[in-house]
């Protein structure tokens, strides 16, 4: 029963995060005081999503490093800093609103990347290594880049966000990868498949508490926010045509290639939202609720041109041969 629920969720998944948000708006009176769940749904939802890695992975990473540079480097160079000249472009002078768009960029890839990744025919350990490498680093660079790219312009609770990414997300990870470890794979066909309904289901839940804690700020349809959504639609958008471009000028191969467009593209919005909502006013939770709303979409077209484009090529190099 639990196989078949969680696959009815998994093609439900585009449309998961956008109803969350929504549900959290219109309710938010009711479900705005349970916002103290959110760390702890979260960090559930990393341990089940890790309970897939080990420490195999580190040892991947270690021996062919260049993907993961490459990952790296579109994550936390190249986006941050597009996320924040577009800011200032668009909403010049508006230092909580580019702060989000800054920080919608700076946190780690998503981990449900894995799934578009396992969807698409992508390389799985390099897919792996990107999002532990990531996620370990992630209390480093998160406040860093932002200290980096906002200044003196946002209080800016380094500590916190230091500290709320170790218990969100490193430390259920880190448990996860253990349990895998000493168990020798088996937790990750026994546990992961009855956990993994659950875990989309707290997706959901997560979303809609983070969009409770915003409703002011979506509840009122206004020239500013439809800006807001269209740039926060772009930035992403961009995002995944900036990996394939990258992937395609270092001439990966096709798997690494899609494994670098989903994590290079993705990224953990829930943790990002958490931290918006947690650490800064609401204002900077704005851009990062708004990408939840169209992640998961986004993701789901991507992978539709990717099949489209690699299929052409294939048939191309086939009747080539």
């Amino acid at each position: 029963m639990l196989k078949t629920i969680n696959q009815r969720l998994e093609k439900m998944m585009p449309f998961i995060t956008p109803t969350g948000v929504i549900l959290g708006v219109l309710f938010a009176s009711y479900l705005k005081d349970y916002s103290y769940l959110i760390p702890w749904i979260f960090a559930f939802m990393t341990f089940s999503g890790s309970l897939s890695s080990n420490f195999s992975s580190l040892r991947e990473a270690i021996v062919h490093p260049y993907p993961i540079f490459i990952a790296i480097m579109i994550l936390h160079i190249i986006m941050p800093i597009w996320a924040w000249g577009i800011g200032h472009l668009a909403f010049s002078g508006d230092a909580y609103t580019i702060t989000g768009l800054v920080l919608s960029m700076v946190i780690p890839t998503g981990i449900t990347s894995f799934i578009w990744v396992s969807i698409y025919k992508g390389n799985i350990p390099v897919t792996l290594c990107i999002i532990l490498i990531d996620t370990l680093l992630s209390p480093l660079i998160v406040p860093w880049s932002l200290s980096l790219f906002i200044g003196q312009k946002v209080h800016i609770d380094g500590l916190g966000i230091m500290f709320g990414l170790m218990k969100m997300v490193v430390i259920p990870s880190l448990l996860g990868m253990l349990l895998n470890q000493f168990t020798k794979g088996k937790v990750k066909d026994v546990l992961s498949p009855k956990l993994a309904p659950f875990t989309k289901a707290s997706l959901g839940i997560v979303v809609m508490l983070n969009g409770a804690v915003v409703a002011p700020y979506l509840k009122h349809i206004s020239l500013k926010l439809a800006g807001i959504i269209a740039v926060v639609f772009f930035i992403a958008l961009t995002g995944y045509l900036l990996s394939y471009v990258i992937g395609r000028v270092l001439k990966r191969d096709k798997e690494t290639t899609v494994s670098l467009i989903f994590t290079g593209g993705m990224r953990n919005i829930s943790a990002g939202a958490v931290l918006a909502v947690s650490y800064f006013p609401a204002a900077v939770a704005v851009p990062v609720v708004v990408g939840m709303l169209f992640q998961q979409v986004l993701a789901s077209l991507n992978g539709l041109l990717l099949n489209g484009i690699f299929y052409k090529r294939d048939k191309s190099q086939s009747a080539a041969i």
